[in-house]
Protein backbone atom coordinates (compact mmCIF):
# COMPACT_ATOMS: atom_id res chain seq x y z
CA UNK A 1 0.00 0.00 0.00
CA UNK A 2 1.72 3.23 -1.16
CA UNK A 3 1.59 6.55 0.67
CA UNK A 4 -1.26 8.07 -1.35
CA UNK A 5 -3.41 4.96 -0.98
CA UNK A 6 -2.64 4.91 2.73
CA UNK A 7 -3.85 8.52 3.07
CA UNK A 8 -7.07 7.70 1.21
CA UNK A 9 -7.54 4.59 3.33
CA UNK A 10 -7.34 6.57 6.57
CA UNK A 11 -9.70 9.28 5.35
CA UNK A 12 -12.15 6.70 4.13
CA UNK A 13 -12.40 5.03 7.51
CA UNK A 14 -12.44 8.12 9.75
CA UNK A 15 -16.16 7.70 10.30
CA UNK A 16 -15.78 4.38 12.09
CA UNK A 17 -16.53 4.79 15.85
CA UNK A 18 -13.93 3.91 18.43
CA UNK A 19 -15.24 2.59 21.73
CA UNK A 20 -12.16 2.46 23.90
CA UNK A 21 -10.77 5.94 23.23
CA UNK A 22 -13.86 7.84 24.27
CA UNK A 23 -12.01 10.12 26.68
CA UNK A 24 -9.56 11.42 24.14
CA UNK A 25 -9.93 14.22 21.62
CA UNK A 26 -11.93 13.65 18.47
CA UNK A 27 -8.82 13.67 16.28
CA UNK A 28 -7.16 10.90 18.29
CA UNK A 29 -10.34 8.81 18.21
CA UNK A 30 -10.49 9.10 14.42
CA UNK A 31 -6.86 8.15 13.98
CA UNK A 32 -7.26 5.24 16.37
CA UNK A 33 -10.30 3.99 14.45
CA UNK A 34 -8.38 4.08 11.19
CA UNK A 35 -5.47 2.18 12.73
CA UNK A 36 -7.83 -0.49 14.08
CA UNK A 37 -9.29 -1.01 10.61
CA UNK A 38 -5.80 -1.23 9.14
CA UNK A 39 -4.78 -3.74 11.81
CA UNK A 40 -7.88 -5.84 11.21
CA UNK A 41 -7.34 -5.95 7.43
CA UNK A 42 -3.70 -6.84 7.92
CA UNK A 43 -4.65 -9.63 10.34
CA UNK A 44 -7.18 -11.10 7.90
CA UNK A 45 -4.62 -10.94 5.09
CA UNK A 46 -2.06 -12.79 7.22
CA UNK A 47 -4.63 -15.37 8.27
CA UNK A 48 -5.70 -16.10 4.71
CA UNK A 49 -2.21 -16.10 3.17
CA UNK A 50 -0.37 -18.07 5.85
CA UNK A 51 0.10 -21.80 5.19
CA UNK A 52 0.75 -22.77 8.82
CA UNK A 53 -2.50 -23.67 10.61
CA UNK A 54 -1.06 -22.88 14.04
CA UNK A 55 -0.05 -19.36 13.00
CA UNK A 56 -3.39 -18.80 11.25
CA UNK A 57 -5.25 -19.84 14.40
CA UNK A 58 -3.03 -17.62 16.55
CA UNK A 59 -3.73 -14.58 14.34
CA UNK A 60 -7.46 -15.26 14.37
CA UNK A 61 -7.58 -15.77 18.16
CA UNK A 62 -5.48 -12.65 18.72
CA UNK A 63 -7.81 -10.45 16.71
CA UNK A 64 -10.83 -11.91 18.52
CA UNK A 65 -9.19 -11.01 21.84
CA UNK A 66 -8.67 -7.43 20.64
CA UNK A 67 -12.34 -7.13 19.71
CA UNK A 68 -13.41 -8.64 23.04
CA UNK A 69 -11.35 -6.14 25.05
CA UNK A 70 -12.59 -3.29 22.88
CA UNK A 71 -16.25 -4.26 23.32
CA UNK A 72 -15.81 -4.71 27.06
CA UNK A 73 -14.24 -1.27 27.41
CA UNK A 74 -16.97 0.23 25.24
CA UNK A 75 -19.59 -1.20 27.59
CA UNK A 76 -17.87 0.17 30.71
CA UNK A 77 -19.92 3.11 32.02
CA UNK A 78 -17.98 6.32 32.39
CA UNK A 79 -18.78 9.14 34.77
CA UNK A 80 -20.13 12.37 33.36
CA UNK A 81 -17.96 15.24 34.56
CA UNK A 82 -19.82 18.47 35.30
CA UNK A 83 -18.03 21.70 36.18
CA UNK A 84 -19.82 24.24 38.39
CA UNK A 85 -18.44 27.49 37.06
CA UNK A 86 -18.88 31.22 37.49
CA UNK A 87 -16.02 33.71 37.67
CA UNK A 88 -18.11 35.92 39.93
CA UNK A 89 -17.80 34.95 43.60
CA UNK A 90 -20.68 34.64 46.03
CA UNK A 91 -23.24 33.27 43.60
CA UNK A 92 -23.84 29.92 45.33
CA UNK A 93 -21.39 27.90 43.24
CA UNK A 94 -19.83 25.92 46.09
CA UNK A 95 -23.20 25.57 47.82
CA UNK A 96 -24.58 24.09 44.61
CA UNK A 97 -21.59 21.78 44.08
CA UNK A 98 -21.82 20.34 47.60
CA UNK A 99 -25.58 20.01 47.81
CA UNK A 100 -26.09 18.74 44.26
CA UNK A 101 -23.41 16.08 44.76
CA UNK A 102 -24.88 14.95 48.08
CA UNK A 103 -28.45 14.97 46.73
CA UNK A 104 -27.39 12.82 43.77
CA UNK A 105 -25.75 10.37 46.18
CA UNK A 106 -29.03 10.14 48.07
CA UNK A 107 -30.69 9.25 44.77
CA UNK A 108 -28.45 6.19 44.54
CA UNK A 109 -25.78 7.57 42.23
CA UNK A 110 -22.06 7.17 42.76
CA UNK A 111 -20.71 10.70 42.91
CA UNK A 112 -17.25 12.23 43.36
CA UNK A 113 -17.00 15.85 44.50
CA UNK A 114 -13.77 17.45 43.26
CA UNK A 115 -12.86 20.65 45.08
CA UNK A 116 -10.72 22.68 42.69
CA UNK A 117 -10.95 25.98 44.53
CA UNK A 118 -8.00 27.10 46.72
CA UNK A 119 -10.51 28.41 49.26
CA UNK A 120 -11.45 24.75 49.87
CA UNK A 121 -15.01 25.58 50.92
CA UNK A 122 -16.42 22.44 49.30
CA UNK A 123 -13.95 20.37 51.32
CA UNK A 124 -14.91 21.94 54.64
CA UNK A 125 -18.57 21.95 53.61
CA UNK A 126 -18.73 18.17 54.00
CA UNK A 127 -16.94 18.11 57.36
CA UNK A 128 -13.31 17.73 56.23
CA UNK A 129 -10.41 19.85 57.45
CA UNK A 130 -8.44 21.17 54.43
CA UNK A 131 -5.18 21.55 56.38
CA UNK A 132 -5.27 17.90 57.51
CA UNK A 133 -5.41 16.36 54.03
CA UNK A 134 -2.68 13.81 53.35
CA UNK A 135 -3.01 14.35 49.60
CA UNK A 136 -4.89 17.28 48.12
CA UNK A 137 -5.88 17.90 44.53
CA UNK A 138 -2.81 20.15 44.25
CA UNK A 139 -0.40 17.24 44.80
CA UNK A 140 -2.32 15.18 42.26
CA UNK A 141 -2.21 17.68 39.39
CA UNK A 142 1.51 18.43 39.70
CA UNK A 143 2.56 14.77 40.06
CA UNK A 144 3.69 12.82 37.01
CA UNK A 145 2.05 9.60 38.18
CA UNK A 146 -0.59 10.53 40.76
CA UNK A 147 -2.24 7.86 42.92
CA UNK A 148 -5.75 9.25 42.66
CA UNK A 149 -7.77 6.52 44.37
CA UNK A 150 -5.68 6.71 47.53
CA UNK A 151 -6.38 10.46 47.75
CA UNK A 152 -10.18 10.11 47.66
CA UNK A 153 -11.85 10.71 51.02
CA UNK A 154 -15.08 8.89 51.80
CA UNK A 155 -17.56 10.90 53.85
CA UNK A 156 -21.02 9.70 54.84
CA UNK A 157 -22.52 11.93 52.17
CA UNK A 158 -20.18 11.83 49.18
CA UNK A 159 -16.66 10.92 48.04
CA UNK A 160 -14.30 13.89 47.89
CA UNK A 161 -11.05 14.94 46.27
CA UNK A 162 -10.17 17.69 48.73
CA UNK A 163 -8.41 20.99 48.27
CA UNK A 164 -6.47 23.45 50.41
CA UNK A 165 -4.62 26.73 50.09
CA UNK A 166 -1.68 25.01 48.35
CA UNK A 167 -3.74 25.01 45.16
CA UNK A 168 -3.28 28.78 44.93
CA UNK A 169 0.35 28.15 43.92
CA UNK A 170 -0.66 25.93 41.04
CA UNK A 171 -1.16 28.94 38.78
CA UNK A 172 2.63 29.34 38.76
CA UNK A 173 3.61 25.66 39.02
CA UNK A 174 1.54 24.64 36.00
CA UNK A 175 3.34 27.03 33.66
CA UNK A 176 6.38 24.78 33.35
CA UNK A 177 4.47 21.47 33.17
CA UNK A 178 3.50 19.61 30.04
CA UNK A 179 -0.22 19.35 29.25
CA UNK A 180 -0.84 22.09 31.78
CA UNK A 181 -4.44 22.61 30.62
CA UNK A 182 -5.20 18.89 30.99
CA UNK A 183 -3.67 18.06 34.38
CA UNK A 184 -7.06 17.82 36.09
CA UNK A 185 -8.47 15.77 33.23
CA UNK A 186 -5.60 13.29 33.54
CA UNK A 187 -6.34 12.95 37.27
CA UNK A 188 -10.11 12.44 36.89
CA UNK A 189 -9.74 10.04 33.96
CA UNK A 190 -8.19 7.52 36.37
CA UNK A 191 -11.42 7.23 38.35
CA UNK A 192 -14.12 7.87 35.73
CA UNK A 193 -15.11 4.22 35.69
CA UNK A 194 -15.78 4.28 39.44
CA UNK A 195 -18.55 6.89 39.41
CA UNK A 196 -21.75 7.97 37.69
CA UNK A 197 -21.03 11.69 38.07
CA UNK A 198 -18.04 13.83 38.98
CA UNK A 199 -18.90 17.33 40.17
CA UNK A 200 -16.12 19.95 40.03
CA UNK A 201 -16.27 23.06 42.18
CA UNK A 202 -14.33 25.62 40.12
CA UNK A 203 -12.52 28.69 41.48
CA UNK A 204 -14.13 32.12 40.99
CA UNK A 205 -11.81 33.20 38.17
CA UNK A 206 -11.05 32.54 34.50
CA UNK A 207 -7.40 31.55 34.96
CA UNK A 208 -5.48 28.32 34.35
CA UNK A 209 -7.31 26.48 37.15
CA UNK A 210 -10.72 27.16 35.62
CA UNK A 211 -9.28 26.27 32.21
CA UNK A 212 -8.30 22.88 33.65
CA UNK A 213 -11.89 22.42 34.84
CA UNK A 214 -13.32 23.20 31.40
CA UNK A 215 -10.85 20.88 29.68
CA UNK A 216 -11.74 18.04 32.05
CA UNK A 217 -15.52 18.48 31.94
CA UNK A 218 -18.13 17.01 29.62
CA UNK A 219 -20.49 19.84 30.51
CA UNK A 220 -20.68 22.92 32.71
CA UNK A 221 -23.40 24.33 34.93
CA UNK A 222 -23.61 28.01 35.77
CA UNK A 223 -25.09 28.99 39.15
CA UNK A 224 -26.42 32.46 38.46
CA UNK A 225 -27.40 34.95 41.11
CA UNK A 226 -30.55 36.81 40.14
CA UNK A 227 -28.93 40.23 40.08
CA UNK A 228 -27.87 42.62 37.33
CA UNK A 229 -24.09 42.19 37.60
CA UNK A 230 -24.51 38.44 37.20
CA UNK A 231 -25.75 38.96 33.64
CA UNK A 232 -22.66 40.95 32.69
CA UNK A 233 -20.39 38.19 34.02
CA UNK A 234 -22.37 35.52 32.18
CA UNK A 235 -21.56 36.96 28.75
CA UNK A 236 -17.83 36.98 29.58
CA UNK A 237 -18.03 33.40 30.82
CA UNK A 238 -19.74 32.17 27.66
CA UNK A 239 -17.06 33.86 25.54
CA UNK A 240 -14.39 31.96 27.51
CA UNK A 241 -16.23 28.68 27.02
CA UNK A 242 -16.47 29.26 23.26
CA UNK A 243 -12.71 29.77 23.16
CA UNK A 244 -12.20 26.48 24.99
CA UNK A 245 -14.56 24.70 22.59
CA UNK A 246 -12.61 25.95 19.58
CA UNK A 247 -9.18 24.91 20.76
CA UNK A 248 -9.04 22.69 23.84
CA UNK A 249 -12.26 20.76 24.48
CA UNK A 250 -14.65 20.58 21.55
CA UNK A 251 -17.00 18.19 23.35
CA UNK A 252 -17.93 20.42 26.28
CA UNK A 253 -21.57 21.49 26.37
CA UNK A 254 -23.71 23.61 28.65
CA UNK A 255 -25.48 21.54 31.31
CA UNK A 256 -27.73 24.38 32.33
CA UNK A 257 -28.17 27.69 34.11
CA UNK A 258 -29.25 27.39 37.75
CA UNK A 259 -30.82 30.49 39.26
CA UNK A 260 -29.71 31.00 42.86
CA UNK A 261 -30.44 33.41 45.71
CA UNK A 262 -33.81 34.08 44.15
CA UNK A 263 -36.17 36.48 45.88
CA UNK A 264 -39.49 36.62 44.07
CA UNK A 265 -40.54 39.69 46.03
CA UNK A 266 -38.20 41.95 44.03
CA UNK A 267 -38.88 43.15 40.49
CA UNK A 268 -35.16 42.88 39.65
CA UNK A 269 -35.05 39.15 40.36
CA UNK A 270 -38.09 38.56 38.16
CA UNK A 271 -36.58 40.63 35.34
CA UNK A 272 -33.25 38.78 35.52
CA UNK A 273 -35.06 35.43 35.31
CA UNK A 274 -37.00 36.59 32.25
CA UNK A 275 -33.84 37.87 30.56
CA UNK A 276 -31.91 34.64 31.17
CA UNK A 277 -34.77 32.46 29.92
CA UNK A 278 -35.08 34.60 26.81
CA UNK A 279 -31.46 33.87 25.87
CA UNK A 280 -31.03 30.29 27.12
CA UNK A 281 -34.55 28.86 26.89
CA UNK A 282 -34.92 25.33 28.26
CA UNK A 283 -31.29 25.29 29.39
CA UNK A 284 -32.43 27.28 32.43
CA UNK A 285 -33.37 24.90 35.24
CA UNK A 286 -37.01 25.03 36.26
CA UNK A 287 -35.93 24.47 39.87
CA UNK A 288 -34.84 27.73 41.49
CA UNK A 289 -32.74 28.05 44.66
CA UNK A 290 -34.21 30.72 46.96
CA UNK A 291 -32.43 32.89 49.48
CA UNK A 292 -32.40 30.78 52.60
CA UNK A 293 -30.68 31.30 55.96
CA UNK A 294 -30.36 27.57 56.58
CA UNK A 295 -28.34 27.20 53.37
CA UNK A 296 -25.87 29.74 54.75
CA UNK A 297 -25.67 27.99 58.13
CA UNK A 298 -25.08 24.44 56.89
CA UNK A 299 -21.42 24.88 55.79
CA UNK A 300 -20.41 26.11 59.25
CA UNK A 301 -21.59 22.73 60.60
CA UNK A 302 -19.76 20.79 57.88
CA UNK A 303 -22.98 19.33 56.51
CA UNK A 304 -24.95 19.45 53.27
CA UNK A 305 -28.35 21.08 53.59
CA UNK A 306 -30.22 17.77 53.35
CA UNK A 307 -28.43 16.61 56.51
CA UNK A 308 -28.56 19.94 58.35
CA UNK A 309 -32.24 20.78 57.82
CA UNK A 310 -34.05 18.61 55.33
CA UNK A 311 -37.37 20.40 55.78
CA UNK A 312 -36.14 23.90 54.85
CA UNK A 313 -36.80 25.55 51.50
CA UNK A 314 -33.14 25.32 50.52
CA UNK A 315 -33.08 21.53 50.95
CA UNK A 316 -36.29 21.15 48.97
CA UNK A 317 -34.80 23.27 46.19
CA UNK A 318 -31.62 21.21 45.85
CA UNK A 319 -33.55 17.94 45.92
CA UNK A 320 -35.60 19.34 43.03
CA UNK A 321 -32.40 20.38 41.23
CA UNK A 322 -30.98 16.86 41.60
CA UNK A 323 -34.18 15.32 40.24
CA UNK A 324 -34.19 17.65 37.25
CA UNK A 325 -30.48 16.98 36.68
CA UNK A 326 -31.13 13.24 36.55
CA UNK A 327 -34.04 13.72 34.15
CA UNK A 328 -31.75 15.62 31.80
CA UNK A 329 -29.11 12.87 32.06
CA UNK A 330 -31.19 9.74 31.63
Amino acid sequence: MDIEKTKKFHVKHFHIPCGYMGDFTQEVRKLNAALRVALRNRAFWLENSCRCDIIKRTIKDGWSAILTVSNRERATPMAKIVALINQKGGVGKTTTAVNLACALTEKGKKVLLCDFDPQANATSGVGLEPHDLDTSIYELIIADNPEVRSAILHTKWVDVLGSNVDLAGAEIDLISLSRREYRLKDVLDQVREDYDFIIIDCPPSLGILTLNCLCAADSFMVPLQTEYYALEGLSQLMATVRSVQRGLNRQIRIEGILLTMYDGRTNLAVQVVEEVKKHFGDRVYAAVVPRNVRLSEAPSHGQPITAYDRSCRGAEAYIAVAEEFLEKNQ
